[in-house]
């Protein structure tokens, strides 16, 4: 009992923290990465000034992390190959992190690397942590024990060996996927064994499968606790200092078109729905550091017969203020220094609640403006009737379609994570977080220490999340653009088709990127893809 006990403790134990791991020295002295351009055939290369300490495994790098799932990876640059502003005024607009706490766990692990300064006092804590995951007694070893004294044994090892037979010596991908099937069907022999082996093969300096399986290996150890949440729980996990997380999202940002497509696109429908008008209220349901109306201000600035007056209601979670250094006043000053500067009649409300308490009455609904509703890369966390008899995605909808708006515009990950049970889940998040690593891949050197650090703390998280949690822990919870239109349609809103030269504007974009994205219109919808797979669906709706 005592050997079986060992080995379920080391496996469990090595595979969450992967020993102790070297400190990762802050590279940006400012705010933002410096970066310089240049296209070849690969797309954008970026040069970063920074340090090139190499990583090599999860045994050797930082990349052992407690993910953060309740904030939205939206970022905010200028238009792609030019900027409008000073260096100076690009820092004072940094990149969106959406909803971003040190304190708050939202049922999901801590950003920020999970290491101790002392080996004595991370023993001690793994130590606590078997405690509260398997009991003073530990009854699950001995339950195991005992089932490997009967016959059930031989049939366990049995499934083991098959199971290895069907995997390609050193296939990844396939060794993930097993180990998640065997996860889903509580059979803890093989996921024992899958997990000492895929230790072996996950790096988060290798290519993007490995990488990625480093993260969905946590997520899937994770997961065997019972809770997503319970094991980070347990440890004190750093949280990078709120500069360092902008700097992370700001090179994301730069390195892929992802969040540019969905701030562009959504502009260009306001902007469209409200080329006549006078006066524009726009709602923003998550508005962060409120860096997507830059240059819809801009545009707004250059007009033919003058730019409209410009109301903005930013609502966002109080969390956001860790990321912004401050409060929703911060977002409203800034907007308004930029407005002023391009002679823009300019006011903004700030609402620091999460949409789902919102109310008609802290919008502030006037009836002589023209009102567009803005929801990018937020409605997926807002639970559903799956998670809640309140449903707050579908109540929030509805709430909406009741200020008779111009436009609507959504901006999601094309992905299917809400409702599907655990293992589907996993096969979804691992086709889709591939593509995303891939196109990271052919920007970013796999030696930077930078390129860790962005899919740490800016991706890492949510696949931990969408594959260990459950229940209102999980907030990860994606939907394809078809169950959004069905959404959509029973809120009663109907499409509002994107112009075509948002489409050109967008290729435009494109052009400064890898050949490997690909830009798709279908049904009045846009979307972003890496090789054959959407990532980005953008459309609006009236």
């Amino acid at each position: 009992m005592q050997a079986s006990q060992n080995r379920i403790r080391s496996i469990m134990s090595d595979t969450l923290y992967y020993k102790l791991v070297q400190e990762v020295d802050p590279y940006f002295q400012d705010l933002g990465p410096q970066f310089s351009h240049g296209n070849s055939s690969q797309g954008s290369n970026f040069s970063l000034q920074t340090s090139r300490e190499k990583y090599r495994t999860l045994e050797s790098s930082s990349a052992t992390g407690c993910y953060t799932v309740h904030n939205s990876p939206s970022t905010f640059s200028f238009s792609a190959g030019e900027s409008p502003m000073s260096q100076q005024e690009c820092q004072s607009y940094p990149p969106e992190l959406g909803h971003y706490s040190p304190d708050n766990n939202y049922g999901s692990p801590k950003s920020g690397s999970c290491i101790t300064e002392d080996v004595n006092e991370l023993k001690h804590k793994l130590r606590e942590l078997e405690t509260v995951m398997l009991g003073p007694d530990s009854d699950l070893f001995d339950s195991y024990d005992s089932t490997l004294q009967g016959g059930v044994a031989s049939m366990e090892m049995e499934s083991w060996r098959q199971t290895m037979e069907e995997i390609p010596r050193r296939d990844l991908r396939q060794a993930l996927v097993a180990c998640a099937k065997a996860v889903s069907e509580n059979d803890l022999y093989t996921t024992q064994g899958l997990i000492a082996d895929l230790r072996q093969m996950v790096s988060v300096s290798g290519e993007p499968i490995q990488r990625l399986g480093a993260y969905m290996l946590e997520g899937l150890v994770a997961r065997l606790a019972s809770s997503g949440s319970l094991i980070y729980k347990t440890l004190t996990c750093k949280v990078p200092a709120s500069a360092e997380l902008l700097s992370y999202m700001h090179i994301l940002y730069e390195v892929c078109p992802y969040f540019k497509f969905g701030y562009m696109s959504a502009n260009g429908a306001i902007a469209e729905a409200m080329k006549d008008q006078k006066r524009v209220h726009i709602i923003d349901f998550q508005i962060a550091q409120g860096a997507q109306w830059v240059t819809l201000i801009q545009a707004f600035a250059a007009r033919p017969g003058g730019p409209p007056h410009i109301r903005i209601t930013g609502i966002d979670d109080s969390t956001s203020a860790y990321a912004r250094g401050g409060g929703l006043d911060i977002v409203g000053k800034r907007l308004s220094r930029l407005a002023e500067s391009f002679k823009v009649p300019f006011e903004f409300h700030g609402a620091a609640m999460s949409g789902g308490d919102i109310r008609p009455e802290n919008l502030g609904i006037r009836p002589e403006e023209a009102l567009a509703v803005n929801f990018a890369f937020m409605l997926h966390r807002m639970p559903d009737e799956s998670v809640s008899t309140r449903n707050d995605r579908d109540r929030l909808l509805r709430l909406v379609k009741g200020l008779s708006p111009n436009v609507v515009t959504l901006v999601e990950q094309e992905s299917n994570t809400n409702t599907a049970p655990f293992f589907p889940r996993f096969l979804e998040a691992l086709d889709y977080y591939t593509a995303m690593f891939e196109s990271i891949d052919v920007t970013l050197p796999r030696e930077y220490k930078e390129r860790i650090n962005v899919e740490q703390h800016c991706l890492a998280r949510d696949v931990v999340n969408v594959i260990a949690c459950e229940g209102t822990e999980r907030v990860e919870r994606n939907e394809p653009l078809g169950k959004w239109k069905s959404r959509f349609k029973m809120a009663g809103f109907t499409p509002y088709p994107l112009s075509s030269l948002i489409n050109a504007t967008i290729k435009t974009l494109l052009k400064n990127y890898s050949d490997g994205y690909r830009l798709e219109e279908r049904d009045g919808a846009l979307y972003l893809g890496w090789m054959n797979r959407d990532l980005i669906a953008s459309c609006a709706w009236k």
